[in-house]
């Protein structure tokens, strides 16, 4: 299981992407300041840095090159900061992209998925099967039975979520923080729409509602 690091020091986005990422099949550890941070980085390997620039004690520019001196782990930078000179300087410190607030967290996990994809991994991790199911997560395809389903992101994100964590109960909150991001302002019963059209689109009722609670995939027998 690939390991990142989270370094954010707004404690709801904290929270909000290692929830995301573990849910997504990744082990996570957080840090809300640069010092922090570090401590957590000698003391383990990473995979891969989420990297907040304004951060207390010390920033993420100054973590960057203070983790750039003895590793080449791969870094994404979070910054609400979109102006040329804060990226030009991050591209220097050796920096693999930049990701800027608000936003979106299938982007967010695109993008990680790419940068880890560059060190390679293995393709099983990279599939999802859920009976006659299956979720190639590289070429975002999902095919029923052999069968390619159109679907469009929201949809495919949607069912990545469930066939994820066959079982676990997704509230319409949670659907709406993974798929929307942390600052969308609207009604929450857009999730109910989009799960409608796929199941439409399934065929097959592989969703299930529980009453009062959300959404999940049934777990499958052992």
């Amino acid at each position: 299981m690939k390991k990142i690091l989270i370094v954010e020091d707004e404690p709801d986005i904290q929270e909000l992407l290692c929830a995301y990422l573990q849910d997504a099949g990744y082990e996570t550890a957080a840090a809300g300041d640069g010092v922090t941070a570090l401590a957590l980085f000698q003391a383990r390997p990473f995979d891969l840095v989420l990297l907040d620039i304004l951060l207390p004690k010390i920033d993420g520019f100054g973590v960057c090159e203070l983790i750039r001196r003895q590793s080449q782990v791969p870094i994404l930078m979070l910054t609400a900061l979109d102006g040329e000179e804060q990226q030009l300087r991050g591209f220097g410190l050796d920096i693999d992209d930049y990701v800027t607030k608000p936003f979106s967290m299938p982007v967010l996990l695109e993008k990680i998925r790419v940068i880890l994809r560059r060190g390679g991994g293995s393709p099983e991790e990279a599939r999802l099967r859920y009976r006659d199911l299956v979720m190639d997560l590289d070429a975002r395809e999902a095919l029923l039975a052999g069968r390619p389903l159109e679907l469009t992101a929201r949809e495919f994100e949607l069912l990545r979520a469930f066939l994820s964590s066959p079982g676990r109960v997704f509230t319409r909150e949670m659907l709406l923080a993974k798929l929307w991001g942390y600052d969308f302002y609207g009604d929450e019963r857009v999730v109910d729409s989009h799960i409608k059209n796929l199941r439409h689109k399934l065929g097959r009722d592989y969703i299930e509602t529980v009453r009062g609670v959300g959404y999940r995939a049934a777990k499958e027998a052992d």
